[in-house]
């Protein structure tokens, strides 16, 4: 296959740097958190209206979350 648009060119350098390659490694944590809120505490559909609906549920979702990550790093501090 050709690469004909200078944009692919410019994205395949761009993967090929030591910046994405740094920033690749670090993805997967942020994958599997976004992950967690989707399958785990409602964040993949919206079940109210309105944007202050969608606002409330996000936060009623993002908090727990947050939440056990204070929990874990507090019994790993004791």
């Amino acid at each position: 296959m050709d690469i004909v648009n200078h944009i692919h060119t410019d994205q395949e350098k761009f993967q090929e740097s030591e910046y994405f390659k740094e920033k690749s490694k670090e993805r997967y944590k942020i994958e599997a958190k976004n992950s967690e809120l989707k399958h785990r505490h409602g964040y993949d559909v919206v079940t109210s209206s309105g944007l202050i609906g969608m606002e409330l549920q996000g936060a009623m979702a993002i908090v727990p979350v947050n939440v056990k990550r204070i929990i874990k790093l507090l019994d790993k501090m004791e």
